[in-house]
Order: C-alpha cells, then structure tokens, then sequence
C-alpha cells in the first residue's frame, strides 16, 4: 500500500445510515450530510477521492476539480455522474454490486403481496372502525388475489430480477423476463406487458429506458395486473401512470421511487392518495444488512484503486 495520503470527502453521507470503516491506507477524511450541487465544487476542492450516493456530479463542477481521480459511488445506479466526462479526463468511477439481491427482492414481494391481498385498504377499514360495524366475522369490500399461479412479468434480468425470479418461483408463480442481452427463455416486452399478472421493472434509467412504461405499454397490461417499480424513477411515466390507476386500466401499483427524489414540489402520485397505489420512500435497498454490505464494499473498492487494482470500475 502507498505511502502517499489521499484527500477524501463524503459529501452525503446521510444517504448511508450504518457505520463506515476508515480506509487501511493514509488519508484525511472529511464528510458532509448532504451536498446541493452548487456546493460540489467548493467542497472537493483538492480532493483526489470523492464519495457520492445520489450528489450530481456534472462537467460544471467536475472541470474545477483538476485533483480528482476517483469518484466511489456508494450505490450500484451512476447515472448521476456524467461518465463520459470522466473517461475523457482520467477519473475512475466505480460502484457497489450485489448488496441488494436480498432487500430490494423482498421489498418488491411485500409490494406485490400488499395488493395483490389488497391489504392496506383493509388496515385503513379496520381502523377507521368498519369491521366493528358489521353483522359477520369478515366482509368482502376488496377483492384478493392469490399470487402462487400467477404469471410474474420482470423487466431487467440481472442479478435482481434473478433474485426476485427465485423467490417467486419458490412461491408458485411462473416467471417470464426480458432484457437488453440474451438469455434462455428471454420474452420480448409486449409479451410481458401482455402476459403478465404483475410486472416488476429492475433495469436502470438511461435514455433508453426512460418513460420505457407510458400510456401505449399501459393500455397493453391486463386490468387486473399490477405494475411495481423497486429499480429508479423515471421509468414509468408518472402521468400515464394515474391515469391508468384511476380509470381501471390497471389495478394498482407498487412504486418505492419517483421521478423525483425528494418530492419537494410535491408528485402527483403522492397526492392522488388512492387506495390501489403504494408508494414508499426509496427504502427497498435499505435494511440494515444491505446497508452494512454496502458500506464494507465502498471501502473495499477505495482500498482497492488506491492499491492499483482498481474494482467495480463503471466503463460507461
């Protein structure tokens, strides 16, 4: 290991709620709780390190920092850093991998359980005090799905939509998917958005996929089917999306992201308060487990580039 120190800064570091270990190699080290990017610049000022979970980091603030040689994500999504500025000047970029394959598939199974069962319409009559009201022991006012037999349609067939394919099939459902590379059984998207009981989305937000689910995919979904959306907001457009949930187009969706994060200004989703929408703060990645992995894996990767081996370098 160098003897050289190195210049780190975090500059959001309340995205990652567990501890961080300190790098075995030289450095000072200084964080920040969040960053604005108007602050980027100022605050990685000769720095050669620079740790970021959702912080833009755009030409603007990148050419003032001519120290810069490695930015650590600490999240498996870059597309809040503009790559191609980076391969152009010598900045590594890398990320974290396969430290959600257990929290962010559970999340989405919990999303599709709680509509497919209907179940927070059902929490919400239980305490608004319907069911004391009524003659018989239960009451049918929200219809309830099974999910075993059900034909799971996955969009984005990585090491996600893998995971979330095993544990749905342990659960008796039939798994189809779909993604940008070949692989045995791959459908193309029109069968899933036709197929499908529930589609669940797992692939990145480029320019590609962007409003990749709009009005057309919508109209296609059957009425019972339910769209859930674990992976980056973005992908679905939101307006098309109320529109499909209001008029009975679809039956529900389960979303843990939004277009965007935080929703300050308000989202129209958030303020549709409908009964077939769930919609939770960007926390499918988040259980303590996964957190820790992360954490240890951001380090790893650190350690690793400043040894000259660099790991889990992002190419474009």
């Amino acid at each position: 290991m160098s003897d050289k120190s190195y210049n780190i800064v975090f500059l959001d570091r309340a995205t990652i709620g567990v501890d961080v270990r300190k790098p075995n190699f030289p450095h000072t080290y200084k964080e920040y709780q969040e960053t604005s990017q108007d602050e980027v610049a100022e605050r990685l000022a000769g720095a050669e390190i620079a740790i970021i979970n959702k912080v833009p980091m755009r030409p603007p603030s990148l050419e003032k920092l001519p120290d810069l040689k490695l930015i650590a994500v600490a999240a498996t999504g870059t597309d809040c850093v503009d790559k191609a500025y980076c391969k152009a000047h010598g900045i590594t970029v890398s990320n974290i991998r396969n430290y959600a394959v257990n929290t962010v598939p559970e999340h989405t199974l919990a999303l599709i359980f709680a509509l497919r069962r209907n179940l927070i319409p059902y929490v919400e009559d239980v305490r608004r005090g319907k069911w004391q009201t009524i003659d018989q022991f239960c009451y049918f006012d929200h219809p309830i799905h099974d999910i075993s037999g059900s034909t799971l349609g996955l969009v984005g067939f990585g090491a996600l939509g893998k995971s979330v394919a095993t544990r749905a099939e342990a659960l008796g459902m039939k798994v189809i998917a779909t993604d940008v590379f070949d692989f045995p059984g791959k459908v193309d998207l029109d069968t899933i958005l036709t197929q499908s009981d529930i589609i669940s989305l797992h692939c990145p937000l480029t320019e590609t996929t962007r409003n990749m689910i709009g009005a057309a995919e919508l109209k296609k979904m059957k009425k019972s089917a339910i769209l859930i959306n674990t992976a980056r907001g973005g992908l679905v457009d939101e307006k098309a999306l109320l529109e499909a949930l209001k008029s009975g187009e679809i039956a529900g969706a389960g979303f843990d992201v939004l277009t965007v994060e935080p929703p300050k200004n308000g989202n129209i989703l958030l303020d549709a308060h409908l009964p077939n929408l769930i919609i939770t703060p960007h926390v499918a990645w988040a259980s303590i487990e996964a957190m820790t992995g992360l954490a240890n894996q951001l380090v790893d990767n650190i350690e690793a580039w400043v040894a000259g081996k660099p790991r889990n370098v992002v190419l474009d």
